[in-house]
């Protein structure tokens, strides 16, 4: 089988623009999947060579990253498990837990031993650190992943050197940082384009200014969706904790920016959200700033979580996409947040 090929059949049948860059990336992990599989999607040119069992692919926002994996993704046919990194540590800290009293078992080795009896090969996109508990698990975790020899690949817009940059207690996150260096192919894609915002210029769903204008927009999208629909409250029961929905309407549910993220709530309710949702609507979105940098963190994890699920949005908001201001410790991750909002906000993406 011949990636490169398909690649550009693939372009040219989703009338995607074929970038040098992007077919270099091609070429990269078609080598990356011979070294390690020894089952040429081209000729069996590199088998000798060294076993590296990481793919990590770093580039700014909107550039391919995702698409160009998803394509190797899909074209690999062994046992294989795509996931958010945020949705793969929650699985990983509820494995402790169930597994909290079972003293003499290494944990790490116990969870890695069970990935290794099911996949071949893990992905995570958008990949990034920002939970000081997860820093300080990584490199045990992924040392133990990858002298198992499952293989991973990563997307990322941070480079390997500068993940969890300027996090509490970034020195004990080094390791991991060493760990991913030795065991991970780096790649670049370099790309000037952001594609989502090219691409996706009718953003129909992301409604502004916050005013009476607006809120009849929303209210009538509201009631398009909700036609002919029941309306419940639903109950999400998450480790303990009770999380209501009070307007949802089978799987087409309305929030207030302030339920969702000025709250004490995180990546584990979002995913619970995301889950049973089709569609949701987020009113009275803020422009942010370092005083509620804690909210845009919660809404960055939000819409990365929403954006992975491939679930509709509809948000209103004071300021226009173009004009979101961001908490200055914030401003790199938050560039993916907004190349998301115009592709989610596309009335060519619902």
């Amino acid at each position: 089988m011949n990636l490169k090929k398909l690649f550009l059949n693939h372009c040219k049948t989703k009338g995607l623009e074929i970038n040098n860059n992007q077919i270099t990336t091609i070429e990269a992990i078609n080598e990356f999947y011979q070294k390690n599989f020894n089952f040429s999607f081209f000729a069996n040119l590199f088998a000798n060579k060294e076993n590296i069992p990481g793919f990590y692919l770093q580039g700014g926002v909107g550039v391919g990253k995702t698409m160009i994996l998803n394509f190797f993704y899909v074209n690999f046919n062994q046992p294989k498990y795509r996931l958010h990194f945020n949705e793969f540590m929650i699985n990983f800290h509820d494995f402790i837990f169930q597994n909290k009293n079972n003293k003499k078992d290494n944990i790490i080795d116990k969870f890695v031993t069970k990935l290794k009896k099911k996949y071949k090969l893990l992905y995570f996109d958008e990949f990034q650190v920002t939970n000081i508990v997860d820093a300080m698990i990584l490199g045990s975790l992924f040392k133990k992943i990858f002298n198992e020899n499952i293989k991973v690949i990563f997307s990322s817009n941070i480079k390997i050197n500068d993940l969890y940059k300027d996090g509490l207690q970034r020195e004990q996150f080094i390791p991991f940082i060493k760990i991913m260096k030795k065991n991970c192919i780096e790649q670049t894609l370099t790309i000037k384009e952001d594609y989502r915002k090219s691409h996706n210029k009718n953003n129909d769903n992301y409604l502004y200014p916050l005013n009476e204008i607006t809120s009849f927009k929303i209210n009538k999208l509201f009631r398009k969706l909700t036609k002919n629909k029941i309306k419940e409250e639903k109950f999400l029961l998450i480790k303990g904790r009770k999380f209501s929905i009070k307007n949802y309407y089978e799987g087409v549910v309305r929030f207030n920016f302030n339920d969702l993220c000025n709250k004490n709530i995180g990546a584990e309710d979002y995913i619970k959200i995301a889950d049973i949702c089709k569609y949701v609507l987020i009113e009275n979105l803020p422009n942010f700033n370092d005083n509620n940098s804690n909210q845009q963190q919660r809404f960055i994890t939000l819409i990365d979580i929403i954006y992975e699920k491939k679930v509709n949005l509809i948000i209103s908001s004071d300021s226009n996409l173009n004009k979101l201001t961001s908490a200055n410790n914030l401003r790199e991750p938050f560039k993916r947040t907004l190349s998301r909002l115009y592709e989610l906000t596309s009335s060519s993406n619902n």
